[in-house]
């Protein structure tokens, strides 16, 4: 019988330690793994087994959580890595070579745009951003011969606009190409954009998969039915033979190649994630249908209230009736719009200055989906580096306030903003 999603944060992926017979996955602090002889070391270094190598390929704390955000996610398997920057880094460098195109949709986290426009462009790879709104003709004019992906995120932050992921997957696979999501605000409570159509789907798992602000990593999940044996073309990576006698990852393992050969590319570069961190976001995604829901109670009334407030100019948060994505959200997020919004109080820039030093509960910081509340001005850090021609034409106007909305008693959250908004406006 298939069990809720409750049950599997709890307890899919875990094995009882054999000898200590620990409930709670250990953290298994080693380096390497002992060959049991010559010939268990050649094997276990030619793949294809459970055996362990080296904790740079793997560890078996890290091995329960895979397996629970795989299984969380509906996927075939997962990949962690040192924080969600180098799962999105390993996902496309796995799929493009340089000289390869990525398609992604034009609104995007900031940090994730500056990798692809500095070192992944200096590096080879090609990016065009196109409006997740375009129609059919202008997505189709936008791809190239070597464009290798469609790249999108559940929930962009901070405008909180949402993509039709279904629509997406379908112009994607028209193109014979894999979907990729990055679904870190979302979460697989939330959204599980496999059942949309996605392909490939990316965490950073320091936000709400953790929840706590206590430490940094990623996630790769593969949904293992993109065909790519369909495309040999686009994917010679995966079709080719390491040397005589060794088949292809395609050949091994089909529709499931990706994520092996992403592992091969962590194991290279070594954006490894070690098993302490692992420990903790183990702990954390016991709690994430329990944290989201109330994660989520509490954005909406923060964002019904400051759309109530005469010193607010806007807000976007999709709970809103107001918002222009509002139909999309109960469709593709019917549990709720996270726990991330944005608004502009009257006066921009100074009064968004003023409002923030004045926060007394909520802390000014770069981070989101902490337990705690956190808002930061995106115009001068996030998008600091943007001109403000550029910022504009993103949304980013000058008192743009980025605000996520933490556990606390949601009356002291509005109390605290409520203060901090009288002394911006005094």
């Amino acid at each position: 019988m298939a069990q809720g999603f409750e049950t599997r944060q709890i307890h899919a992926g875990a094995v009882v330690d054999a000898q200590a017979g620990t409930r709670i996955t250990p953290i298994y602090q080693s380096a390497g793994y002992v060959f049991d002889s010559f010939d268990d070391a050649e094997a276990r270094f030619a793949g294809g087994g459970d055996r362990l190598v080296y904790s740079r390929h793997s560890n078996p704390t890290n091995a329960v959580v895979e397996r629970r955000i795989a299984d969380l996610e509906g996927g075939s398997g997962a990949l962690l890595t040192g924080s969600g920057q180098a799962a999105i880094f390993s996902t496309l460098y796995s799929l493009a070579s340089a000289g390869d195109h990525i398609l992604a949709t034009a609104s995007l986290y900031e940090g994730t745009k500056q990798l692809f426009r500095n070192n992944l462009a200096r590096q080879g790879l090609q990016f065009t951003f196109v409006d997740a709104e375009a129609d059919d003709d202008e997505w189709a004019r936008s791809f190239t011969p070597r464009t290798k992906a469609v790249y999108t995120e559940t929930i962009p932050n901070p405008k909180n606009d949402v993509p039709d992921l279904e629509r997406l997957a379908r112009i994607a696979h028209a193109a014979g190409v894999p979907l990729v999501v990055d679904n870190t605000v979302a979460t697989p409570y939330l959204n599980r954009p496999i059942e949309w159509g996605a392909d490939i789907v990316i965490h950073s798992t320091s936000k709400w998969l953790a929840g706590h602000g206590s430490v940094i990593g990623g996630a790769v999940v593969d949904a293992g039915r993109f065909d790519w044996a369909a495309h040999p073309e686009k994917f010679p990576q995966l079709h080719a033979v390491p040397r005589p006698g060794v088949r292809s990852f395609v050949e091994v393992y089909g529709t499931r190649a990706f994520l092996p050969f992403a592992l091969t590319v962590v194991n290279d570069y070594g954006p490894t994630v070690p098993p302490t961190s692992s420990f903790l976001l183990l702990a954390g995604i016991e709690t994430l249908s329990l944290r989201l829901e109330r994660h989520v109670a509490n954005a909406q009334r923060v964002a019904e209230w400051l759309e109530a407030h005469p010193d607010v100019v806007s807000v976007d948060y999709p709970g809103l009736p107001s918002s222009p994505w509002h139909e999309r959200a109960q469709r593709l997020l019917p549990k709720g719009s996270g726990s991330v919004l944005a608004f502009e109080p009257r006066g921009g820039r100074d009064a968004a200055r003023t409002l923030l030093d004045s926060l007394r509960l909520v802390s000014q910081m770069t981070h989101i989906g902490d337990v705690r509340s956190l808002a930061i001005h995106t115009g001068s850090t996030i998008h600091g580096r943007l001109s403000e021609a550029d910022r504009l034409a993103l949304g980013i106007t000058p008192g743009l306030i980025r605000l996520s909305v933490g556990l606390e008693t949601v009356d002291d959250i509005i109390a605290d903003l409520d203060q901090a908004l009288r002394l911006a406006h005094a």
